[in-house]
């Protein structure tokens, strides 16, 4: 077994575990050695993942983005590293149950479905000995990467915020907790001449049974969501902008064009656009909660088209991972 085929191999044994250890930590929160074992174990695989890329660059003499093999793992690699950001910073151990899951079948899908003639390294075609190799490409899927976490916590935050099979309209402090219920109980919480609430006070009896430290909690955990959600996207949709600007420097450098509306390029312009939306809500709305995460789930289907559906649609210019 070579040494590729053995980073493969340990790569997709440590993800399948990791996901594996994320869900049991959904279940167990309070354990805190499944967060510690988490945290450490996607350390372990975004280092195996760097070793990987970095083994090809190094035996082969080119940055490793030529083919889909390498743009999948290189995505696996930013969709780990992210993942370590974004819970060493939030201290919300969570992302990696909803992260982990796509690595390991971004990493699966390049080890064990990808015929062999598309895992070895094969010279560069003309168009891709470039120095704009490294800049675009490496953009684009640190881009991708980030705009697909940000998507999963805005559909982590729908999931948090159904209720009985119906998704609540959310109040821009309230993230689905009706106000009138909030009102209610606070009327009694701090009217109430004994000194404590009863544990059973129902804040409305079509709902749970809900007391302060409960609703606070719940809403510290979507307010961290829908904000977190938000940043990532921020973060990766300037990414994406400067590698669609600087994939059509290079095209025009290498074809003699700067748009030729490849279905590549198209998509990236459709995701740019959806991405755009979901910050203009944003910013310009001050949508939050509910709106702009069904704009960011969409946007989660229009990366992965953009990524690798074309790959699918038919033959452009961006044909060096077809798989049809």
């Amino acid at each position: 077994m070579d040494i590729q085929s053995l980073l493969d191999n340990i790569i997709f044994l440590n993800l399948l575990s990791l996901t594996i250890i994320y869900w049991v930590n959904l279940i167990y929160p309070n354990v805190k050695i499944f967060s510690a074992i988490s945290s450490y174990g996607n350390i372990f695989v975004n280092l195996s993942l760097f070793t990987l890329l970095a083994l090809r660059w190094l035996n082969y003499g080119y940055f490793p983005l030529s083919n889909l093999y390498e743009s999948l793992l290189f995505l696996a690699w930013g969709i780990t590293a992210i993942t370590l950001i974004i819970e060493n910073r939030s201290k919300i151990n969570l992302i990696g149950s909803i992260s982990t899951p796509v690595a390991l079948f971004v990493t699966g899908f390049a080890s064990l479905s990808l015929p062999e003639s598309m895992q070895t390294p094969t010279p560069l075609v003309p168009a891709l000995k470039s120095n704009w190799l490294m800049m675009h490409v490496t953009v684009m899927m640190l881009s991708y990467a980030s705009l697909i976490i940000g998507s999963l916590l805005g559909i982590f935050f729908l999931v948090l915020t159904k209720k009985k099979g119906k998704s609540t309209e959310l109040e821009d402090n309230s993230y689905g907790i009706p106000t009138t219920d909030l009102n209610t109980f606070n009327t009694a919480f701090y009217k109430s001449e004994s000194t404590e609430v009863s544990n059973s006070f129902l804040l409305n009896q079509n709902t749970l049974n809900l007391t302060k430290p409960m609703i606070d909690e719940r809403l510290n955990l979507l307010e961290s969501v829908d904000n977190l959600s938000y940043r990532t996207i921020s973060f990766g949709f300037p990414l994406l902008t400067i590698g669609i600007i600087a994939g059509a420097v290079w095209a025009n450098e290498a074809w003699g064009s700067y748009w030729s509306w490849d279905p590549k390029e198209t998509w990236a312009l459709i995701t740019w656009l959806v991405f755009a939306s979901y910050l203009h809500a944003r910013l310009t709305k001050s949508w939050k909660g509910e709106k702009p995460a069904l704009i960011a789930s969409l946007g989660f289907v229009v990366v992965w088209i953009c990524y690798l559906g074309v790959n699918f649609l038919g033959k452009g210019l961006h044909t060096y991972g077809q798989i049809l």
